[in-house]
């Protein structure tokens, strides 16, 4: 047997709570107050699903009563249907602007009662059921966005790992530097200036994209790449075409998108232009000062960094203090002077993050 439905009458006479008792207690369970303040109480503490409410009651009057339960976020969903003497147009205007399902005169009729109440019952059950779709498709288009957000960081990092097992003493290069980047830009976002620009969304995409910078050097012959010790300008010629080649490939992905995807946009520039210099000696375009995307300035200082204190079959890694005067000499040539005047004043947080995740 299905659980009956359940209304609150509020009335202060007896007579009319036992009339309304006896119309409705065969198809629902009944529960009455006998004072607005009774009848707060009992939604505070009951299950109840639609409300017959009186207005002319001592101390507090219906009005005031349905004031409280619409202002209450857990009952104001709860139908309520005044039942009442005062039957002016200006009454019924009120009691609907207050949030009133509907309006009963009395003296009143059964069946209009049984009826009424029957459908604001049938209409709140509709009401709850789409409420509690919506929030089931809510949670699903959550579920679902956190499962293409895992599957992008995944495919992210299947891509970023192309490069890096062509160079396998980089080891954990690809985790520091988004780290660096992400800590970076978080400092940075804590001036004036970028505290619009380096909003949460846009340091994640940093973050998110920065495994990429480096996707280009699958292009590069292992003879380069792999060569221990120093490249001959030829080859050098040939080494700086990653930069290209990544923005390349990254360029040839999105095409395949319909539409703009923000942090393939950002990989782009972190990919080509994060081995640009401040004073325009970089590669491949030689842009100079804010030519070069923020992104990529900063991508610059954490992928430098990470090159100086890390091992290479060309070279040894040199400690923290020595990575950080090499940078620092490099201030308005090679750097952003304002980002590298942040990083001089959070580098031992790069040097924890270069410790957590040493090679």
């Amino acid at each position: 047997m299905a659980e009956k439905f359940t209304v609150l009458l509020v009335d202060d006479t007896s007579e009319n709570l036992a009339l309304m008792s006896e119309i409705l207690k065969t198809e629902y369970r009944v529960i009455a107050a006998k004072s607005g303040q009774s009848a707060l109480n009992i939604l505070d503490t009951k299950p109840v699903d639609i409300v017959l409410l009186d207005i002319i009651m001592p101390e507090m009057d219906g009005y005031e009563v349905i004031r409280r339960i619409k202002a209450t976020e857990k009952l104001t969903d709860i139908p309520v249907i005044f039942l009442t003497a005062k039957n002016s147009i200006q009454d019924e205007e009120l009691g609907f602007s207050l949030g009133a399902c509907d309006y009963i005169n009395k003296p009143i009729s059964p069946p209009i009662i049984q009826s009424r109440v029957r459908t604001h019952i049938q209409i709140k059950r509709h009401r709850d059921f789409l409420k509690d779709k919506n929030a089931y498709l809510e949670s699903e288009v959550q579920k679902r966005t956190k499962e293409l957000s895992d599957a992008q960081d995944a495919t992210i990092a299947a891509m970023a790992s192309l490069a890096e097992t062509r160079d396998q003493e980089t080891g954990n290069h690809i985790k520091r530097t988004q780290l660096y980047v992400k800590t970076l830009a978080a400092r940075l976002a804590t001036l004036t200036k970028y505290k619009h620009v380096l909003t949460e969304e846009v340091i994640e995409l940093f973050y998110k994209s920065a495994p990429l910078h480096d996707i280009g050097k699958v292009g590069i012959p292992d003879a380069i790449l792999l060569k221990q010790g120093r490249l001959t300008p030829p080859e050098f010629e040939v080494m700086k075409t990653h930069a290209q080649l990544g923005y390349e490939a990254i360029a040839k992905a999105e095409e395949e998108l319909s539409g703009e995807v923000k942090f393939l946009q950002i990989a782009k520039d972190i990919a080509r232009f994060h081995h640009e210099k401040w004073d325009g000696s970089g590669y491949p375009l030689g842009l100079s000062g804010t030519e070069i995307p923020l992104s990529a300035r900063l991508m610059a200082i954490a992928d430098v960094y990470d090159a100086l204190i890390s091992k290479r079959v060309y070279k040894d890694a040199i400690p923290h203090e020595q990575a950080l005067k090499i940078i620092c000499d490099g201030r308005g040539s090679h750097f952003d002077p304002e980002i590298l005047d942040e990083f001089i004043a959070i580098e031992k947080v790069f040097f924890s993050i270069a410790r957590k995740y040493s090679d």
